[in-house]
């Protein structure tokens, strides 16, 4: 009998090989998503102190009913400028960026597009 790979443990080994070679320093911090079935949630945190600078997420009450009747992806491309425009409210011009493990296709690269936009450097 042949059993199934739990696709969220092999993204995670993915993950773990990612941010061994990815680190964000206060000069270009990192911007980490992660991706559930319903939610896209994105961080920008300074590894060297260990502190989150910005963070959005589709979760929260006010983008909650700005992403109500939007697609998943653009849903994440909202977020992404979102996460962009606190960013850079905050003095970050270049992130590293994170992808989690996942493949950058659909709302990840979406949510990268929107921090692009934002005025945001990869």
């Amino acid at each position: 009998m042949l059993n199934k790979a739990d696709k969220n443990l092999v993204r995670t080994k993915r993950h773990y090989r990612v941010r061994n070679r990815v680190a964000g320093t206060a000069e270009r911090p990192r911007l980490n998503v992660y991706r559930s079935l319903n939610h896209i949630y994105a961080q920008v945190i300074d590894d060297v102190q260990g502190h989150t600078i910005a963070c959005a997420s589709t979760t929260e009450k006010d983008a909650r009913a700005a992403v109500a009747e939007m697609t998943k992806v653009d849903a994440a491309k909202y977020i992404g400028k979102l996460i962009g425009e606190r960013a850079m409210a905050k003095g970050v011009e270049a992130v590293v960026f994170d992808r989690g493990g996942y493949l950058y296709t659909g709302r990840i690269a979406s949510l990268a597009d929107g921090a692009r936009e934002a005025g945001l450097k990869f």
